[in-house]
């Protein structure tokens, strides 16, 4: 039986979030009339070996050490992860998508005009380590995220043009994602270790743009004092790591299991924990931290090895699996579970890279390793029908 206060959440706390981003990042309004009692049956494989529910196509954008463009040189990367979408000020859009390799990682982002054609593609990141996920920000760049022990976070820009920037006043850890609140003009990181913790970066000033200045900041960990429901903060004393992991810096920390997607919608941050399946939200105003989803509370659950992560304007998260059925779980604003996309024959890979166009008729995810089970095996995917 699911906790009674989960459910009444999940149909009452999660009900009209929206995303920030005046253009800048995706919209998500996505499915829409699309119900779950229309969702929860996929058909078999189609001929990219995506099951999908009945009106919804796939299409292969990219693979992996093949050109995006034919007769183009720049050739898509490695195991693609994490990824979001970006509107273009010319009309169309961007999908950029981290690599997940060492030494070579990196970004790279394909382009897309007004009606849906891809048109361009180029690295915006390169020479970098494990890039796995990391997160939009509201004004307009990309936070990629190095998932290794003395791991950064770089601010890559969409151009192709201007050299990205790291950011090491997000602190040296094992990263794994990061949103941006763009109320309090707070980040969330999460870190993906067993004992790993949840972040929040405070800059100490704002640009010209009213974004908050990434160069020099505050980071703090979560922590619960004793007898209180709500969350504190404590500041990290060495974000830099130079004498003692972060994770260990401060005594009360909480710890989290294994740290992986996050998204901030309406005043809550979303994110999962992939070591015990848990869908986790935190309301940055009361502070409140609950557990939406607990693969634990069902005895055959749909949603298994839960990963990246996004949310739409209507509030239904979207949970791709490292892992379960290889699938992207819709996890509704009325508490319903059910799968939208599944990947057969790709058994040694992992779904990633969730994001759904600006207009949200799209989502584009990828296939780490694809049916070879390799990294130079990845396929990335368009969906439509929503």
């Amino acid at each position: 039986m699911v906790d009674l206060n989960k459910r009444r959440f999940l149909k009452h706390g999660l009900c009209g979030l929206s995303v920030y981003g005046a253009g800048a990042v995706w919209s998500n309004t996505l499915i829409g009339g699309c119900s779950s009692q229309q969702s929860n049956v996929l058909l078999g494989p189609d001929e990219n070996d995506v099951r999908l529910p009945a009106g919804f196509r796939s299409r292969i954008i990219a693979r992996s050490s093949q050109p995006v463009i034919p007769g183009q040189s720049y050739l898509w990367h490695a195991a693609p992860d994490g990824g979001a979408c970006f509107s273009r000020d010319s009309g169309g859009w961007l999908y950029v998508s981290n690599s997940e390799v060492e030494p070579n990682g990196g970004v790279g982002a394909i382009v897309f005009d007004a009606s849906g054609e891809v048109i361009d593609a180029y690295s915006i990141l390169e020479n970098t380590r494990r890039n796995c996920a990391g997160g939009a920000t509201p004004w307009g760049s990309w936070l990629s995220c190095e998932e290794v022990d003395d791991g950064l976070v770089w601010e890559c820009y969409l151009d192709g043009q201007t050299p990205a920037v790291v950011r090491p006043a997000l602190g040296i850890f094992n990263h794994e994602a990061v949103a941006v609140d763009p109320e309090q003009g707070h980040l969330y990181l999460t870190e993906d270790k067993p004992d790993g913790c949840l972040y929040r970066f405070m800059a100490d000033s704002m640009g010209s743009d009213g974004f908050p200045d990434l160069a020099a900041g505050r980071l703090e960990v979560a922590v619960r004092p004793a007898g209180q429901e709500a969350l504190s903060w404590s500041q990290v004393p060495d974000p830099q790591a130079s004498q003692q992991a972060t994770r260990y810096q401060v005594a009360s920390a909480l710890t989290f299991d294994g740290g992986e997607g996050i998204a901030y919608f309406d005043g809550r941050i979303i994110f999962t924990t992939k070591g015990d399946n848990r869908v986790w939200s935190y309301d940055t105003t009361s502070q409140l931290l609950e557990v939406v989803y607990d693969a634990a509370d069902y005895m055959s659950p749909i949603l298994t090895g839960v990963d990246n992560v996004t949310v739409s304007q209507s509030g239904d998260i979207y949970v791709a699996e490292d892992g379960g059925d290889l699938q992207v779980v819709v996890l509704d604003n009325q508490g319903a579970l059910f799968p939208i996309v599944q990947l057969e024959g790709h058994d040694k890979s992992e779904i990633t890279g969730v994001a759904f166009s600006p207009d949200g008729k799209r989502l584009y995810f990828s296939s780490q390793r694809g049916a070879g089970g390799r990294s130079e095996n990845g396929v990335s995917y368009e969906i439509t029908g929503f």
